[in-house]
């Protein structure tokens, strides 16, 4: 899976006028009487972890044989639209995977269920074995919306051969934008195709971006935008700046699916910016590779993304759907399954847990992917997400495309702000 396109639900509005003729999907199995079905639909799971999953729901139905789960799959890009489609069709699954984005416009909508009452008739329900910060993440007005499932990290992965061939030095965690871009500037050679650094130039950099130059992407209330700050210019600079010279144009690289990805693996891009999920993706390469935190400027900050899992509002068995989701989240069975497998992590209270994921090879220094969660950089989310995305998208694409940077960026803030209020 490349650098995740984040895809936020068409309209909170919408969400709110269809939420009420949602019924729910569990139903009483036909065929073994007084066993529950619960439906759950995620998107993190296929293609490479759905024997993962059905390792855990097997394990959950033989410690609850009350209750049987049905899986149901959809691809990241359209898993949003056919969650919104079954929730005005009142056809909503019981339970369903959210990110942290797009948690926040189903919250504010009514969509999801209070799990204080479920939770609180769940004698296995641990609290205490989820870090709090993640569980803090899915909560709207207080209410415990949904429980974290898993996070993951966005760090700098790099070529050791390229490295070694052109006699630079490895990543350290001490670098900066600048140790960066003089690297990159040495690795690159365009006669052979060889690039040395791959960083998208979109919304989700760019809040990242602006944090590690020191700013903030929105104004501490929320009301109004702040990324055309002088540390705004400098975060677009250092993306904008990379297309063409050391990396692949933004044409080049176009829709392309994966370009970043096939890049990287076929040995031609020396650092790329992405997330420990591609770390299963590379383990059969045939060149030496290993990750770093990602440089800063003034400061670190890295992208930490966070996904939960819900239970819809009109779900008819709101306290199965709960047990499978505490199972989902906190037990023993489904800890190992992720940290064994190299899925995204569970994000719990005491990382020990975690600590067979450290020594699974490639990469040498797994560690990275938990120093990136001590200097975090959370998304900004508002109600008209996608909205603020597009518009921060085509004013990076503009400024790329070489028009004034600080009108760009005063004129895309601008734009924010109206949606703010």
């Amino acid at each position: 899976m490349s650098l995740r396109l984040k895809i936020a639900v068409a309209g909170i509005a919408l969400l709110a006028t269809v939420t009420g003729c949602s019924k729910g999907s569990a139903t009483k199995d036909s065929s073994e009487s007084g066993v529950t079905t619960v439906h759950y639909l995620t998107f993190s799971a296929a293609p490479d972890h759905l024997k993962d999953l059905d390792d855990i729901r097997a394990a959950f139905e033989k410690a609850n044989p009350d209750i049987k789960v049905q899986v149901q799959t959809a691809a990241y890009k359209d898993y949003f639209t056919q969650l919104q489609t079954s929730i005005a069709g009142g056809t909503a699954p019981d339970t369903f995977e959210l990110d942290y984005q797009n948690f926040v416009t189903y919250a504010q909508a009514g969509s999801l269920a209070d799990l204080a009452g479920p939770s609180a008739g769940d004698k296995t329900w641990q609290p205490s074995v989820l870090a709090s910060s993640a569980l803090d993440a899915f909560k709207h007005d207080g209410k415990q919306y949904a429980l974290p499932e898993s996070f993951s990290t966005v760090v700098l992965i790099y070529n050791k051969a390229l490295f070694d061939a052109a006699g630079v030095a490895y990543p350290t965690p001490d670098w900066k934008w600048s140790d960066e871009t003089a690297a990159a500037q040495k690795l690159t050679d365009k006669a052979k195709g060889v690039y040395g650094d791959f960083q998208p130039v979109t919304f989700n950099e760019f809040y990242k971006a602006v944090s590690q130059a020191g700013g903030s992407f929105l104004s501490g209330d929320g009301k109004k935008a702040t990324f055309n700050s002088p540390q705004g210019v400098a975060a677009a600079k250092w993306l904008i700046g990379k297309p063409g010279a050391t990396m692949p144009t933004l044409t080049e690289v176009g829709g392309t699916p994966d370009f970043d990805t096939n890049l990287f693996k076929s040995g031609k891009l020396a650092m790329w910016h992405n997330g420990n999920w591609q770390f299963d993706t590379l383990k059969d390469v045939p060149f030496g590779w290993d990750v770093v935190v990602e440089p800063g400027d003034a400061q670190r900050a890295s992208a930490v993304f966070q996904n939960g899992v819900a239970v819809s509002a009109r779900s008819a068995h709101k306290d199965a759907a709960f047990k499978w989701l505490s199972y989902l989240t906190t037990s023993e069975q489904s800890v190992n399954s992720r940290v064994s497998s190299a899925w995204e992590l569970p994000p719990l209270a005491d990382p020990a847990k975690l600590s067979g994921y450290l020594d699974i090879k490639p990469p040498a220094n797994r560690q990275a992917v938990m120093d990136a969660l001590g200097k975090q950089s959370l998304q900004p989310v508002v109600a008209k997400q996608q909205q603020m995305q597009d518009i921060v998208d085509k004013a990076l694409t503009k400024a790329a495309a070489g028009e004034d940077l600080q009108k760009t960026l005063d004129d895309a803030a601008q734009q924010v702000t109206a949606l703010l209020s």
